[in-house]
């Protein structure tokens, strides 16, 4: 193809790694620039960071000044906003500026950006006035199956009483410490506060999915709440990647966001996070066999579950990342032929790309 998409991806954990695989697939997409913030990092090859088995040609860099300045079509931006959410929103403000269009799972607050509070929305918009980029945000948990799948599952029903979007994991091969220890809480006593876990944090993180499933379905929602579980470790368990977590500690936790209409919970998303299987297993579980799935239940007439197990190159523990940036990946020819904007799922066309069939290549 000869005018492939210039795209930056800005971040190789976890998720920039899978970002770095799907541009490379796209036929759409021409991998530019990876940007990376660990020194060691700098100079290696887009290929090694990725996990592809081969160079692709692109150095690593931590310049980020003068791969803006490149003018670069499109961005793919993986670095995490847990814990640097001020610098997450000022980076991609950056990039919209330089007038690419973005992607991204790192701003929360804009799965639904109407409902976002101003200090998050209103810079963007400004970015996009002054640059001409564009931005649309899902989720890495993954977001498809917060907003896309239930609403396309509905439609095969003649009534719709109730819709629960569910994400089962076990985190004992994951590699996150900073997230799933401090952010989660799991390997703290449960007199610890975890930050995902405070009052009001997780629908701020999971409240715009809610609301956008309610708008597409026309509901009018009297409020949205949560509710909150935790349990403690057994016995002391040890993962491959994130060492031992100790008895008595919290190796599990369970919540909901609950989009209330007349007074019930209609509209909810779950999650039921554990450090090992042996904790709480009365709780929701995944496939025998398997360490985690994405599922939606619909309650009404008929009542449908649909439930979804994702592997990355046998990885499951990485598959339900891989197809969330699928979704981000696979919506940026859409949003270069689109006019700039702010776009959230409802807007963004959920499509097959021709040309990365049968191991079709570019």
């Amino acid at each position: 193809m000869t005018d492939t998409i210039s795209t930056v991806v800005w971040g190789t954990g976890n998720v920039g790694r899978l970002a770095i695989r799907a541009v490379d697939a796209h036929p759409a997409l021409e991998l530019a620039h990876v940007i990376v913030h660990d020194p060691a990092k700098v100079g290696r090859d887009a290929g090694d960071l990725g996990g592809l088995g081969r160079t692709v040609g692109v150095a690593a860099t931590d310049d980020v000044e003068a791969v803006l300045a490149a003018g670069p079509r499109a961005v793919v931006y993986a670095a995490s906003g847990d814990i640097r959410p001020d610098d997450a929103l000022a980076d991609i403000c950056r990039a919209i500026r330089a007038g690419a269009v973005v992607v991204t799972p790192s701003l929360y607050a804009l799965y639904d950006h109407r409902s976002a509070p101003p200090e998050v929305r209103t810079p963007v918009e400004q970015a996009i006035a002054d640059g001409g980029g564009s931005l649309f945000v899902s989720g890495i948990d993954p977001g498809w199956g917060n907003d896309v799948l239930p609403l396309l599952i509905s439609g095969l029903t003649a009534r719709v009483d109730g819709i629960r979007c569910q994400e089962i994991f076990d985190y004992t091969t994951y590699d996150q410490p900073d997230s799933v220890r401090h952010l989660v809480g799991m390997g703290h006593p449960l007199d610890y506060e975890p930050p995902m876990l405070m009052a009001t944090v997780p629908a701020m993180v999971w409240g715009g999915q809610i609301r956008l499933i309610a708008r597409a379905l026309g509901i009018e929602l009297d409020d949205v709440r949560e509710h909150v579980e935790r349990r403690a470790l057994d016995t002391t368990v040890t993962t491959a990647a994130m060492g031992d977590f100790e008895a008595g500690t919290q190796g599990a936790v369970r919540f909901e966001v609950q989009g209330i209409v007349d007074g019930e919970a209609r509209i909810v998303i779950e999650h039921v996070t554990r450090i090992h299987p042996s904790c709480a297993p009365d709780w929701p579980q995944p496939p025998a066999g398997e360490d985690g799935a994405h599922r939606v239940i619909i309650e009404g007439s008929p009542r449908l579950e649909v439930t979804v197990e994702a592997t990355e190159n046998g990885n499951r523990s990485e598959g339900g990342n891989a197809t969330a940036v699928g979704r981000l990946v696979g919506a940026l020819d859409w949003l270069v032929a689109a006019e700039p904007g702010l776009y959230d799922a409802l807007d963004v066309p959920l499509r097959w790309i021709p040309g990365r069939g049968f191991g079709g290549t570019k």
